[in-house]
């Protein structure tokens, strides 16, 4: 697995699912504008609209760090707000320095080491 995947987990607060969206919207603006090693940056939101997880996915650790530093007052924002109670797991290995930011901006993170796959994608 040569990239980083990351899927962050949090909560809508109650009532706020537009101004929730509207700010998500800003964060997906900045991403798009700014960032050069972002591959995915997808938002999924449950059924009953409380929960969102977003799926993404780096060329390196310095694509996450560079990310962060694009959208990190457009996030605050949004987490004062709109969201809460932020998860996160990333799927690969990452230097203390990564970790080191998760903790503060995230609380912290599940980091799971790449075990096994496919040894090439499937032909569509």
């Amino acid at each position: 697995m040569d990239n980083l995947e990351v899927i962050a987990r949090l909560k809508i607060r109650p009532g706020q699912l537009e101004g929730f969206k509207s700010q998500a919207a800003e964060i997906l603006h900045a991403t798009r504008e700014r960032d050069t090693h972002t591959l995915r940056y997808d938002w999924f939101i449950n059924q009953d609209k409380t929960e969102c997880e977003v799926h993404e996915a780096y060329l390196s650790e310095e694509g996450l760090i560079e990310h962060n530093q694009h959208v990190v007052a457009v996030r605050d924002a949004w987490f004062r707000d709109y969201a809460f109670d932020h998860r996160m797991s990333v799927y690969g290995e990452i230097s203390q320095h990564l970790s080191d930011l998760f903790n503060k901006h995230a609380g912290g993170v599940s980091k799971f080491s790449f075990a096994q796959g496919l040894a090439q994608a499937a032909a569509v």
